[in-house]
């Protein structure tokens, strides 16, 4: 049976205050939990339904499990309707970016993405595609956010996901920067080469223009048809799959 206390403290999970301050994030359903113990990250407890209690003896002894009520688990989940079971987890310390780590390949760079969702499905997009490093402005949408961790689905254990002052680490990182812009050349005849940071930017703003000013080579997804714009996350898989189509040619 869960105490007031840890309802609590897993309800203040959900700010990024909260977060910070206990550094311990929250993902929720068996399969994502899963995805965690088998990465890099440190899984702090689970508390799980009967349901999936035989499942989680496959995982790590070294990781807290606690069995609760459905209606325990609503009370700390952050889902309308709970998963069969949610962890904490520790979040990393990953403030620094290496950009020498990011040569010889292609990287994600976010410049005040805001929407959870986007941000889940362009994690969730990159791991598709075999991209590793995604580099966000510090404005950018907490990765740690619920709502981002679930729209992931786990991919979120695979991708690095660090956050710094964008004009500085592009200044210094020495790699081509393809900028999405929308009087930017074409981007199915655009020669990528085999490195780069490919920048997209907010929802409704696009790229500041002092990070504009960085770009090396600005492209565009040509519009065939009478859309004003392309939503953030769409635009990513766009250039993910166009980055990877070189690979089978």
């Amino acid at each position: 049976m869960l105490s007031k206390s840890q309802i609590s403290l897993l309800n203040s999970l959900q700010q990024k205050k909260f977060r910070r301050e206990h550094g311990l994030f929250i993902v929720e359903g068996y399969k994502s939990i899963v995805e965690f113990a088998q990465s890099g990250y440190q899984i702090q407890t689970i508390y799980h339904t009967a349901d999936v209690a035989s499942k989680l003896l496959n995982l790590s002894r070294k990781i807290n499990s606690h069995e609760i009520s459905l209606t325990e688990l609503g009370k700390i989940s952050a889902l309308k309707t709970p998963a069969d079971a949610l962890a904490t987890v520790k979040m990393p310390v990953n403030d620094v970016v290496d950009a020498s780590a990011l040569k010889s390949k292609f990287s994600l760079v976010l410049d005040g993405v805001q929407d959870p969702g986007n941000m889940g499905t362009i994690i969730r997009t990159a791991d598709w595609f075999g991209i590793t490093d995604i580099i966000c402005s510090e404005d950018t949408v907490d990765v740690y956010n619920p709502k981002v961790v679930q729209a992931t689905m786990g991919s979120l254990a695979r991708v690095n996901v660090t956050y710094t002052d964008l004009k500085k680490f592009i200044t210094y990182a020495d790699l081509p920067v393809f900028g999405t812009l929308l009087n930017g050349d074409n981007i199915y005849t655009t020669q990528f080469g085999g490195e780069g940071l490919v920048l997209l930017g907010n929802e409704g703003n696009g790229i500041r223009p002092d990070i504009q000013a960085l770009i090396t080579k600005a492209i565009t997804i040509p519009r065939i048809g009478q859309a004003e714009s392309l939503n953030v996350a769409i635009a990513a898989a766009i250039c993910c799959s166009q980055l990877a189509a070189k690979t089978f040619k």
